[in-house]
Parts: C-alpha cells; structure tokens; sequence
C-alpha cells in the first residue's frame, strides 16, 4: 500500500506551506488524483484519517479527493478519448500511436486554513 507513504509526503508538504505562511492548523486538503494514477483514493483517504491524528497541525484535517478523468490524444487523427475504456488504441482509427494527456495525476489542488 504505497498510499500510506503519499500520505507522509501530503503532510509534510502541508505543513511547510502553512509554516510558511503563518498558519497554525490546516483544516482541509483537497487532492487531485488521476484515475490511472494508481492511487486508490479510499485507501488514501484510510490512511490520511490514521495519520492526521498524530499531526497536532492537522487533527481534524479532511482530505478530499477529486478524480480527474484519463484522457488519451491520438497523434494520427487528432482525437482525444477516455483512456479507461479505450487503452492505448484510439477508438475513432484504430491507431497505437497515442500519448495520455492526464488522468495521471496525484497533486495537491488546495489547503484550508
């Protein structure tokens, strides 16, 4: 479960923010995760509610979690598709020649002081 160890980065990044800015607790922190990020937000989220409470900056933190869909461009005829359903062939010409625009993702979106 490499979830668990996002979660240590996820706090200390927090933290240095809110340091660096003066803040004393951090209430809410919102992630973007990409659906083919290999993040399980659930596990995320499991691991956050343990950790958060040995972090007196962050007791009572919540982690919210958007998903951003996987999109996929196709350099042969310029179309873009959702890459869960389709892969790495391009739906509309059969094509592998693909690259994923985003859908990767794991970034910190926002923190709430």
């Amino acid at each position: 479960m490499h979830e668990l160890g996002i979660v240590f980065h996820i706090i200390k990044e927090v933290k240095k923010v809110a340091i660096e800015n003066g803040a004393s607790h951090i209430n809410k922190v919102v992630m973007n995760i990409g659906e083919v990020s290999t993040v399980i937000p659930y596990y995320l989220s499991d691991c956050w509610d343990w950790a958060v409470k040995k972090e007196e900056m962050l007791s009572g933190c919540i982690l919210e979690t958007v998903t951003i869909p996987a999109v996929t461009h196709c350099e042969n005829c310029l179309s873009e598709y959702r890459t869960v359903e389709h892969g790495k062939t391009c739906p509309n010409c059969g094509s592998g020649n693909t690259f994923l625009l985003y859908g990767n993702e794991v970034e910190i979106k926002s923190i709430e002081v």
